[in-house]
């Protein structure tokens, strides 16, 4: 089980890498937001709550890829732009929340943090996964990185979701609490980039 030790250094390791990537990410990040902004018609940086560690809600950052909508889990990427489509293909949407890992609200490795009505009404001991913060990536996020595919092709993805990969995605974050070390979390940023 993670100590309260552990997560001060994987806070000062969250702290440490955040500084010294938001210089070498700030301008890309603008061109994206300017990009984003033109191809949307709103701005391009996004905004949404989501729960964080201990079940409190913060504000996620990313760069848009949708126009303003309706929008169905699973159909995403239909309603996304084509610019939109390649950032969020390459995950570079995701570049804005090394600042919500500057400000102590994510870490670089965790649960990917979900909208309400998922991790915080969790129950008994999963809740665990509440006591780390969310992540940019995850071995959750490894596993589902085609999750977005994989909905497109249910018939009822709100349904699937929540009855096949939340509870799976549970338990992997679980044993992830369980069994976290400082390697662990290399190991996982790793696999993010290379794998």
């Amino acid at each position: 089980m993670i100590s309260e030790t552990q997560l001060t250094i994987k806070r000062l390791f969250d702290l440490c890498l955040s500084i010294a990537l938001i210089p070498i990410l700030i301008f890309p990040i603008i061109v994206l937001v300017v990009l984003s902004s033109i191809d949307t018609g709103n701005l391009g940086l996004y905004k949404q709550p989501r729960v964080g560690q201990h079940g409190k809600l913060f504000q996620i950052y990313k760069i848009r890829t949708l126009k303003e909508g309706n929008h169905q889990l699973g159909q995403l990427n239909r309603h996304a732009t084509a610019f939109g489509r390649f950032i969020r293909s390459s995950k570079m949407n995701e570049l804005p929340q090394v600042f919500n890992v500057l400000l102590g609200d994510m870490s670089f490795v965790g649960p990917r943090p979900d909208l309400a009505g998922f991790a915080d009404v969790l129950e008994g001991d999963d809740r665990l996964i509440l006591k780390v913060k969310p992540g940019i990536t995850g071995p959750a996020t490894i596993k589902y990185k085609q999750e977005e595919q994989l909905l497109s092709q249910q018939v009822d993805p709100e349904t699937y979701n929540r009855t096949i990969i939340w509870p799976d995605k549970v338990e992997i974050n679980k044993k992830y609490v369980k069994n976290w070390s400082f390697s662990l979390d290399l190991n996982i940023l790793w696999k993010t980039i290379f794998g």
